[in-house]
């Protein structure tokens, strides 16, 4: 649990909980959905931008399959944690603090992500070879984060819950 909840009440027997980003938490049950989604949607946040750019610059440049998923990938992690990163030494964390909190709140979270939108993509036929002009390579590239945002929520969710991934970033935020 993070040490910054306040109890709120009870709801069917459970302890309510509300930390200070006024997320509302259930105690010894898990993270309640709401703050998963939000969780979530703050590491696809930094992930999509990562992606985005690299498939950008692959594609623009006329880059084979792999090379370009492979930056795309490397960016996604690398703004995905830069957003953790940033707020983090906003909270007032000190550089290598700051970054072994985002690299533990991120890790399993943006790695599911990209799997998962990176497989969608490989699996959707044409995808892999639609210019940045298509349709098919954004509807595919779009379709690929809907996906991972919906898998990836229960995965924060259980994280969060036992006090993993982005609750250890959480943790932080004053």
């Amino acid at each position: 649990m993070n040490h910054s909840t306040h109890r709120t009440g009870t709801a069917s027997g459970r302890t309510v909980t509300r930390d200070h980003t006024g997320h509302h938490g259930v105690h010894a049950h898990g993270a309640s959905w709401s703050t998963a989604a939000k969780a979530t949607l703050h590491c696809l946040t930094g992930c999509a931008v990562g992606e985005i750019l690299g498939m950008v610059i692959g594609t623009a440049l006329l880059w084979g399959n792999v090379p370009t998923m492979v930056l795309a990938i490397v960016l996604s992690f690398v703004f995905g944690y830069s957003f953790t990163l940033f707020a983090l030494r906003r909270a007032g964390l000190d550089f290598a603090t700051a970054l072994k909190v985002a690299l533990a709140a991120d890790t399993v979270s943006i790695a599911v992500m990209e799997l998962v939108d990176n497989g969608i993509i490989a699996l959707i036929p044409g995808a892999m070879d639609a210019h940045l002009s298509d349709g098919l390579f954004w509807s595919s590239l779009l379709g690929g984060f809907a996906v991972a945002f919906l898998i990836t929520t229960p995965v924060n969710k259980w994280m969060i819950g036992r006090g993993k991934g982005h609750a250890v970033a959480h943790a932080h935020h004053h």
